[in-house]
């Protein structure tokens, strides 16, 4: 029988030799940040195409905008010099089309996965802090509270609203949710410069532009459990080295795989050597697949 051991090594980054990154349809490049049971993208979405390689529509006119019952996307400002740092803003009914908008193997969040990762911080009423960006490279003093302690990076990409003006750049950062609330409206989330809650609302006309992130796809699957319960390897957390005390008199077969499904490591273990040197691994989310005649199993592990 297979064991498959699934590993988070929840970080403050994706750095390093394997760092794991998602690319969009425009070839646009993103990083994958673990966080708790989820993997988000540490960027906002500024791709310009379905995952189909239909365009959607880019739509400066504030006339034609208000009227739009299908997917458009703009810049801030009708300026695209914005994107490459803050994404591009989306009306709802783009981030609702079955062509899909975030790469391949990934979703725009719906509205009780950002209440996940907002009560995993603490709650919706300091949670803010902890996704900004610290500083006031791109948010405007006082950026009230900010740590950016799970490296989200969120940043302040204003909005475009109900009567098609632009508003709030630099200073307000708003993302709508998968989730509708109403005919005409959507859930959204907001985060300020001035202060550290994250707004949620459920009021927010499908007409209006939002950024958005996207969440990739089943990561609670795999990583369910916690490691330290099943007492398998230590330390844990760990740095350098891990070490298993489930190999017994028989080898077993691992293999380490990244967010993407790539494998970055490989080893067999036995009795006498059951060590693996992780401390070429970029820190991030993996899976360790153990092949071995006795149980499956799926873990937890933290990486400093």
């Amino acid at each position: 029988m297979l064991m498959i051991i699934a590993i988070i090594l929840i970080t403050n980054g994706l750095t390093g030799l394997h760092a794991q990154t998602v690319t969009d349809f425009d070839g646009n490049l993103y990083n994958a940040v673990p966080i708790g049971t989820q993997v988000w993208l540490k960027e906002n979405l500024k791709v310009t195409h379905y995952k189909n390689g239909e365009v959607i529509p880019n739509v400066p006119s504030n006339t034609t905008w208000l009227s739009l019952t299908t997917g458009a996307c703009c810049n801030y400002q009708n300026n695209a010099s914005y994107a490459p740092t803050y994404g591009i803003l989306y009306n709802w009914f783009a981030v609702n089309d079955s062509r899909g908008i975030c790469p391949t193997g990934w979703h725009v969040a719906t509205d009780a996965e950002w209440t996940t990762l907002t009560d995993l911080l603490g709650g919706e009423t300091v949670a803010g802090g902890k996704l900004k960006e610290a500083g006031t490279l791109h948010w405007p003093s006082p950026n009230t509270g900010a740590t950016n302690e799970v490296d989200f990076t969120a940043l302040g990409g204003g909005y475009r609203s109900n009567t098609a003006s632009y508003i709030g750049f630099g200073g307000i950062g708003s993302w709508w949710c998968s989730t509708e609330s109403s005919i005409a409206n959507a859930w959204a989330r907001g985060i300020f410069n001035d202060a550290v809650n994250v707004d949620r609302g459920g009021y927010y006309e499908k007409i209006m532009g939002f950024s958005v992130r996207c969440l990739m796809d089943q990561a609670t699957g795999i990583i369910d459990q916690n490691f330290r319960d099943k007492n398998l390897f230590y330390p844990n957390p760990a740095e350098d080295r891990i070490f298993f005390n489930c190999c017994g008199n028989q080898k077993i077969d691992i293999k380490i795989f990244n967010v993407l499904n790539e494998c970055v490591l490989q080893k067999s273990l036995n009795e006498s050597s059951n060590e693996i040197d992780i401390h070429s691994l970029a820190t991030g989310l993996y899976v360790i697949e153990i092949n071995n005649t006795n149980e499956t199993t799926q873990v937890k592990m933290i990486k400093k």
